[in-house]
């Protein structure tokens, strides 16, 4: 089996808050919603246990998210108080105990373990195995205390994005702007002793550069594309870029539709009326390697069904068994077979070795 490691999936988030039994295969989820317009990509899903096996993905970084509701006539949804919040995040990982008890994944925590999962993974073929995960929460409004995450890293949260959409409770995200309060600096100080990723994406300009400055340990970006192509502040611009490679971050490629190409309407533009398409992913990866020099920084985080489905995906993908056609892509515009395992796999794995050594 050729692996590919997804830095970024909201499993939980979809069995618990849009009612997707992923055990199940895409097909049948989609069957099961077709009629249903509670959310915009009913009917639309692509990412279940079923077909992660098939292409291949052994390894994810999978989400914990439940985000605070700052304004009540703020268009990203929330919590209206952190305890809720807290609620839906405690609620989220006891389906992930569910799963692992299910053997249809396994919690993966250091170095050991992650080992241990690589050697489990089928050399060749699909197969039946336990999808590994790597826990990390994704904004980190629903900790009712800094200290709390000292509970959270017990329970095997191993990487922290400290903001999401808007104004967080410790530091601002996409489409906001400020510092870190003081309570968020205090957030980084435990992360950092604790020993956890940070997760640099969706924060803010400010926040950003104030993170590498406050922040010694290990970062990545999980789901992150290419500002010079797609000009937006969700995008990172070239310098950002470049100060992540200088710490040795892997920056995860993203697969949503509207960071891949400029001028993107949201309900208005399609895949179909847009061109969007896996070379796309293929030209912010290409960025980054620009930037670099070499491949060892790029990746893949897809955030497949982050809220979104193949209304919003590149339309040359169905569903994330998919993700393997990069290969044939980026082999063609000359990458090495050793670059592509690494943008694949091998560059996140290396990151986890180091940063759990």
């Amino acid at each position: 089996m050729k692996l590919i490691f997804d830095a970024h999936l909201d499993l939980a988030m979809n069995a618990i808050e849009w009612n997707r039994d992923l055990t199940l295969p895409v097909a049948e989820l989609r069957k099961r919603e077709e009629g249903k317009t509670d959310k915009p990509d009913r009917g639309r899903g692509t990412v279940a246990l079923p077909e992660m096996r098939r292409g291949g993905v052994g390894i994810c970084v999978a989400t914990q998210i439940a985000r605070v509701e700052h304004d009540a006539y703020s268009p990203v949804f929330g919590w209206r108080s952190q305890s809720q919040a807290w609620a839906m995040t405690q609620g989220q990982l006891a389906w992930y105990r569910a799963m692992e008890e299910a053997g249809e994944m396994v919690q993966i925590r250091d170095r050991a373990g992650l080992d241990r999962h690589l050697a489990m993974l089928p050399g060749q073929g699909g197969g039946s195995f336990p999808v590994g995960f790597i826990l990390s929460l994704e904004g980190a409004d629903s900790l009712l205390t800094p200290g709390h995450l000292e509970r959270s890293f017990a329970d095997g949260l191993r990487a922290i994005g400290p903001a999401h959409y808007g104004p967080g409770v410790y530091a601002f995200g996409t489409d906001a702007s400020g510092g870190f309060p003081a309570h968020g600096r205090e957030l980084l100080r435990e992360a950092s002793r604790l020993g956890m990723i940070l997760d640099v994406t969706h924060l803010c300009d400010e926040c950003f550069w104030q993170a590498l400055d406050l922040f010694d340990g290990p970062l990545w970006a999980s789901h992150q594309n290419c500002r010079a192509l797609v000009p937006h502040m969700r995008q990172f611009s070239d310098g950002q870029l470049r100060e992540l490679i200088a710490r040795g971050a892997v920056i995860g490629a993203a697969f949503d539709a509207w960071m891949l190409v400029p001028g993107w309407e949201r309900g208005r533009t399609t895949p179909a009326s847009s061109g969007v398409s896996l070379q796309h992913v293929a030209d912010h990866i290409d960025h980054i390697c620009q930037l670099a020099g070499n491949a060892r920084h790029c990746g893949i985080g897809s955030d497949l069904d982050g809220a979104f489905g193949t209304e919003q995906t590149p339309g040359d993908l169905d569903t994330i068994a998919d993700l393997g056609k990069l290969r044939t892509i980026l082999a063609a515009r000359g990458c090495s077979e050793q670059d592509i395992e690494g943008i694949m796999s091998g560059n996140f794995i290396s990151f986890l070795r180091t940063a759990w050594k």
